[in-house]
C-alpha cells in the first residue's frame, strides 16, 4: 500500500537508543550520578534477558526492546574507536614521550603480574590446563578504558596512572589474541607466523600514518576550515578517524591503534579543539551504544542461580586488581591517595575482557561453560565500575588526607582560581594585594601542597566534577578563573559553567585568539589570549627602546588591539566587541 510505514529492525533499535539516550543523560544529569550506569541498567531492561522475555506474552513490547545485541556491535564497536580517538586529540607525542616510562613500565608490569599471577591461581585451584588458565588470567587483567578514562579523565594524576596502563593493555589486544590462536588445541605454527606478519605489516602501516598525517591533516582541515561549513569539518574528521583505523585493521592490528594514531596526529595541528567540539556528541552516544549491549549481556536469572560463586569471583577480582595495581604504583613512588583510588578505579575487568573470552572460546582454549560465567563477572564489573571510583575516592581521602580548606573559609564568598600554577598564582597574588578573598583550586596534590606551605589559599580538587567547585562555593562565587594551559578541558569547562551558572563572571586564559573565540562561544564573560597581549608590551617595550614616542606607539596598540577585537567578534559570534582589558597602556 502506498505511503505503508514498515520499520527495519535496526531503526527499532535506533529508536530504542535514542529514547535511552534522551531518558537518561538528562534524568541521572539531574542527580549528578553519571550516566554510565544508566546506560547500562536500559540495556538490563530492554534486553532479551530483560523485557525482551515478554515479547511472545506482550506483543508491543517488540517496539522497546532489543531481541538481537550483535547488531547494536559495529556501533558499540565504533565508539571505542571514537573513545581513542578523543584520547589522542587529549594528547601529544611530546606527551606520550613524557609518559613512556609508566606507559611500557607501569603498563607492563601490571598486565604481567595480574595475568601471571592469576593464570597461576586458576592452573593451581581449578586444575585448568596451562592454556586455558593463561587466557583467563590474561584476560581478566584488563580493564575498562571505555569506562575508567570519562570517569578519571588524563589530566590529574589518578587519570595519567590509568591512561599509561590502559594504552599498554590496548597496545597488548593483537599479540594476546594471536598468542591464544597459537596455543590452541588445534594450531600449528600459523599462528605465531601470522603474529609476525602483523606486527611488520601493522607497524609499516603505522609507520606511513605518521608521515603522510603529519604533512597531509593540517592542509585537509586548513581546507575545510576556509569553506566555513561545519558539515565539511564532520566529514573530514570522520573521514580521518575511520580511514586510519580501517588501515591498521587491515594489517590485523587494532583499529583503535590507528584512531589513537589520528587523535595525536590532530592534536598536533591548531584545529584540535574544533575537531573535539564536533565530534564529541558521536562519541558520547556511540559510547552510550557501548554500555547498552553490557547491560544487554547481563543473565540476572543466571545470577540468581549462581549468585555465590559469582559474587566470590567478583570479589576476588576485584580486590586483588585493586591490591596490585594499587602496590605497583606506590613502589613507583605516587602518593597513597593516588595509588589507592587509581587501584580501585581499575579494579574490574574490561571490555577487552569479553574479546579475549571469545578468542579463547573459539579456539577451543576455554570451554563455553566456563566462558560465560567469566562472561557474566565481567558484566557485574563493568556495571559497577562508577561505584568503584565514588569508593577509591573515598578510600584515598582515608589513607591520605588531601589538603583542604577550613571549615569557616568556606563560608564567605571569594574568586575561585582553577590552576595552582605559575599564572594562577600571580592572579592570587594579586587578589591579595587588594584584599580580595580568594582559592586556588588544583587536582594536584604536590602543587596544592607547594602552594599552601608559601602561604596561598589552595585546596584540593578536580574542577571537571562538579562536586569540588560545589564544596568551594561557587554558587556564591563572585568570579571564577581558568588558568591552566589545557584548551579543550577550559572549553568544556567554560560551556559547563555557564549553563549551570548564567551569572556567573567567568574570565579564562586562553592560548590564542582563535582559542579565545572558542571560549566566548562557550560562555567566557572574558578571554584573555595570552600570546596577544605578551605580543602587544614586548612591541611596546621595544619601540620605546628605540626611540618612538610613546603617545604613537600607544595609539597603533590601541588599534591592533581593536583589530584583534574585531576579529574575535566576528569569529566568537558575539554581539558585540570583547573587551582586552589586560594591559596597563590599555583605555
Amino acid at each position: 500500500m502506498a505511503g505503508e510505514l514498515t520499520m527495519s529492525p535496526i531503526m527499532q533499535d535506533a529508536l530504542v537508543i535514542l529514547g535511552a539516550a534522551g531518558i537518561v543523560i538528562p534524568v541521572f544529569a539531574r542527580f549528578r550520578v553519571t550516566p554510565i550506569i544508566g546506560f547500562i541498567v536500559i540495556g538490563l531492561l530492554v534486553g532479551p534477558f530483560g523485557l525482551g522475555t515478554l515479547v511472545e506474552q506482550i506483543p508491543w513490547l517488540q517496539y522497546v526492546t532489543i531481541s538481537d545485541p550483535e547488531r547494536l556491535t559495529p556501533f558499540a564497536d565504533f565508539g571505542i574507536i571514537l573513545l581513542l580517538f578523543a584520547i589522542g586529540l587529549e594528547l601529544s607525542f611530546n606527551r606520550l614521550w613524557q609518559m613512556r616510562k609508566l606507559v611500557f613500565g607501569l603498563g607492563s608490569l601490571e598486565l604481567l603480574i595480574i595475568g601471571s599471577s592469576s593464570a597461576a591461581f586458576f592452573g593451581y585451584v581449578s586444575g585448568m590446563g596451562t592454556t586455558a588458565a593463561l587466557a583467563l588470567g590474561f584476560a581478566l587483567a584488563f580493564s575498562s578504558t571505555a569506562i575508567v578514562l570519562p570517569i578519571s579523565g588524563t589530566k590529574s594524576p589518578v587519570g595519567r596512572a590509568a591512561l599509561s596502563m590502559l594504552l599498554f593493555e590496548d597496545i597488548m589486544i593483537v599479540p594476546i589474541i594471536f598468542i591464544l590462536g597459537a596455543l590452541a588445541p588445534n594450531a600449528a605454527n600459523e599462528g605465531w607466523t601470522g603474529l609476525t606478519d602483523t606486527l611488520l605489516q601493522g607497524g609499516l602501516v603505522i609507520v606511513l600514518l605518521l608521515v603522510i598525517g603529519r604533512f597531509a591533516l593540517p592542509r585537509l582541515f586548513s581546507q575545510a576550515a576556509r569553506t566555513k561549513s561545519p558539515e565539511l569539518f564532520l566529514a573530514a574528521s570522520l573521514l580521518v578517524v575511520i580511514g586510519a583505523s580501517l588501515a591498521t585493521a587491515a594489517t590485523g592490528l587494532s583499529p583503535i591503534v590507528g584512531a589513537l594514531i589520528a587523535g595525536l596526529l590532530i592534536a598536533e595541528t591548531e584545529y584540535h579543539g574544533e575537531v573535539e567540539s564536533i565530534m564529541e556528541p558521536f562519541k558520547g552516544l556511540a559510547l552510550g551504544v557501548f554500555l547498552i549491549t553490557i547491560g544487554m549481556s547481563i543473565d540476572v536469572m543466571s545470577i540468581l542461580a549462581d549468585w555465590v560463586n559469582i559474587a566470590a569471583a567478583v570479589v576476588g577480582v576485584l580486590v586483588f586488581k585493586a591490591v596490585v595495581t594499587g602496590s605497583l604504583l606506590r613502589a613507583m613512588g605516587a602518593r597513597r591517595s593516588t595509588a589507592a583510588e587509581t587501584g580501585v578505579l581499575m579494579a574490574s575487568p574490561s571490555e577487552t575482557t569479553l574479546i579475549v573470552l571469545a578468542a579463547a572460546t573459539s579456539a577451543l582454549v576455554i570451554d563455553v561453560e566456563t566462558a560465560q560465567f567469566w562472561q557474566i563477572v565481567t558484566a557485574i564489573g563493568l556495571t559497577i565500575t562508577p561505584l568503584l571510583a565514588k569508593l577509591g575516592r573515598v578510600i584515598a581521602r582515608r589513607v591520605e588526607a588531601v589538603p583542604e580548606l577550613p571549615e569557616e573559609d568556606l563560608e564567605d564568598s571569594r574568586t575561585i582560581i582553577i590552576g595552582g600554577g605559575r599564572v594562577g598564582r600571580l592572579i592570587a597574588d594579586m587578589l591579595k594585594a587588594h584584599s580580595q578573598p580568594y582559592v586556588i583550586l588544583d587536582s594536584d596534590p604536590d602543587m596544592i601542597d607547594g602552594a599552601k606551605r608559601q602561604g596561598y589559599r589552595a585546596a584540593f580538587g578536580d574542577a571537571a566534577r562538579g562536586d569540588a567547585l560545589t564544596r568551594l562555593g561557587i554558587e556564591k562565587a563572585p568570579a571564577l578563573v581558568l588558568t591552566m594551559d589545557e584548551p579543550v578541558l577550559a572549553q568544556r569547562l567554560v560551556s559547563r559553567l555557564r549553563s549551570q551558572y548564567p551569572d556567573l563572571l567567568i574570565v579564562a586564559r586562553a592560548r590564542d585568539t582563535d582559542h579565545a573565540a572558542h571560549l566566548y562561544r562557550a560562555g567566557a564573560s572574558h578571554a584573555v589570549p595570552e600570546n596577544l597581549e605578551s605580543s602587544l608590551q614586548l612591541s611596546e617595550a621595544v619601540l620605546v627602546d628605540i626611540g618612538v614616542a610613546m603617545g604613537p606607539v600607544i595609539a597603533s596598540i590601541h588599534e591592533k588591539r581593536d583589530e584583534y577585537r574585531e576579529r574575535l567578534e566576528r569569529d566568537g559570534g558575539l554581539s558585540e566587541k570583547p573587551k582586552l582589558r589586560t594591559s596597563t597602556s590599555a583605555p
